[in-house]
């Protein structure tokens, strides 16, 4: 093995561990979309919550409420005019999104060798894995997932969105907390 690729793996192992030991997790996010046919952007500010077993809420609170609830095979989206809830079973595009946005939070998108070709390097204090969709479906959507890892906790800080048509969705995570109790009523989709 080369020294960067020992490297490499050494990152992965320490991403991976942390990744297993997060039985929680909450923040708050802002996503900026850039959209490229309006040079424009659009901001939006919300609250993430994960949990180790399948369950994440992704809730917006500016400038427009929106929650996304995965709890097992359940998804709830629900805004001011009205809910749905979707069993991911039944849906393929949507058992995909919800596991890459729960993969991706939690940095375990890392291992998945089958969807995913991934590049890992240190830059200044983070670590940055690029990775390429592999399957037709992914490459579809995206063109680049770039995770940024703060290196000091060994999880995600940031989530950048390259997508086919050129527009750039950046997530950044902030105030994040990991392994404190969240009640179950967060994750309710009913």
């Amino acid at each position: 093995m080369t020294a960067v690729a020992q490297s490499e793996a050494q990152i992965r192992q320490q991403i991976n561990q942390a990744a297993s030991q997060m039985k929680t997790m909450q923040c708050d996010f802002v996503q900026t979309k850039h959209l490229k046919m309006l040079n424009d952007k659009m901001v939006a500010k919300g609250r993430m919550y994960y949990r180790q077993g399948n369950q994440l809420r992704w809730e917006y609170v500016t400038p427009y409420a929106y929650t996304f609830i995965l709890n097992n095979n359940k998804v709830l989206l629900k805004n001011s005019q009205r809910n749905d809830v979707i069993d991911v079973n039944q849906n393929k595009v949507f058992k995909e999104i919800a596991r890459i946005m729960m993969n991706s939070v939690v940095g375990k998108c890392l291992a998945d060798e089958k969807d995913f070709k991934t590049q890992i390097s240190t830059v200044g204090q983070e670590w940055v894995a690029t990775l390429q969709p592999l399957r037709k479906d992914m490459k579809q959507m995206f063109q680049q997932i770039i995770l940024h890892f703060d290196r000091k906790q060994a999880v995600v800080a940031v989530v950048e969105l390259l997508e086919k048509n050129g527009d750039r969705t950046v997530i950044e995570l902030k105030d994040i907390h990991k392994n404190e109790p969240i009640s179950s009523d967060i994750f309710s989709v009913d």
